[in-house]
């Protein structure tokens, strides 16, 4: 049963254009850079079947002209994602959900361990900011 918690289903991506709106419109959502990634989330009430976290993934075309790059930058960061995404998944609330979307902002390829310790950098600092947002609705 733990091997599973280690995969990356399609019910922890977002394809719904209603929320990646609301992700990019502002308002509710935050952001936080560690080049060369950056991370736009937004946490909000848990609906039916949704899961904990959910996660997309943009790299421009500005950057990369070639698919074949595009494509190996997201794989990169949807594996570091996979490997570390129990940072975030065990602070989010019960009955709140996080949507992230992974923004890379560099014009050349890091290594793989790179990526994975920047995104192990930013989920750490989104789940403690989570965890703070949860403490200050608790003393109001």
């Amino acid at each position: 049963m733990e091997c599973l918690a280690y995969r990356l289903g399609k019910s922890e991506r977002i394809d719904s254009r209603k929320l990646i709106n609301r992700l990019f419109a502002g308002g509710s959502s935050k952001s936080l850079s560690a080049y060369p990634l950056r991370v736009v989330y937004l946490v909000d009430q848990q609906s039916e079947g949704q899961m904990p976290a959910s996660m997309m993934v943009s790299v421009s075309k500005r950057h990369f002209k070639h698919a074949v790059d595009r494509n190996r930058v997201k794989r990169q960061v949807r594996e570091a994602y996979r490997k570390t995404k129990m940072t975030i998944v065990g602070s989010v609330p019960e009955g709140m959900a996080v949507a992230m979307a992974f923004i890379w902002m560099s014009d050349e390829h890091e290594a793989s361990e790179t990526v994975d310790a920047k995104m192990e950098n930013l989920l750490q600092r989104v789940a403690e900011r989570i965890k703070t947002k949860e403490g200050a609705d608790d003393h109001l």
